[in-house]
């Protein structure tokens, strides 16, 4: 599957960008996880994969 696009080097997304937390949190959805949900404590701070951004991408489950 190809979701957008990359420059002529293919070193830079120009169409249809996914940041990591985005990428994580649609993984975390595809296996039936809250990725908000999912924290961990440590030095008394709530800790998350997709930290405070991250959305699910729903035209890559499409």
């Amino acid at each position: 599957m190809t979701y957008g696009a990359t420059d002529e080097f293919g070193f830079r997304a120009v169409d249809k960008p996914v940041h990591i937390h985005d990428l994580n949190a649609t993984i975390l959805h595809q296996f039936g996880l809250n990725h908000e949900r999912l924290t961990w404590r440590q030095q008394a701070r709530d800790y998350r994969l997709t930290d405070v951004a991250g959305n699910v991408v729903k035209d890559i489950l499409a």
